[in-house]
């Protein structure tokens, strides 16, 4: 499964990695990803969502429903 937040929609940064003679090679910067569960009241059910660590501060500041509201909203099955 990719490294992406369904919340946040963030994905990898890619970059070099740069030794210390200098040389550069690729390398990917990965997001905190999480697998997170969380009860639905309207649904009557959980929810299991890959959030990141920005993405689970999200839910807990604007709410589980808003949250998968948002999710939902960019066309992502839940």
């Amino acid at each position: 499964m990719s490294a992406h937040c369904q919340l946040t929609g963030a994905k990898p940064g890619f970059g070099n990695q740069i030794s210390h003679s200098h040389r550069r090679t690729s390398r990917r910067f990965d997001l905190n990803v999480q697998r997170k569960r969380y009860w639905l009241p309207s649904e009557g059910r959980y929810v299991r969502l890959r959030l990141s660590a920005k993405g689970i501060k999200t839910v807990d500041t604007i709410g589980i429903e808003a949250a998968v509201a948002r999710i939902r909203a960019r066309g992502v099955r839940v």
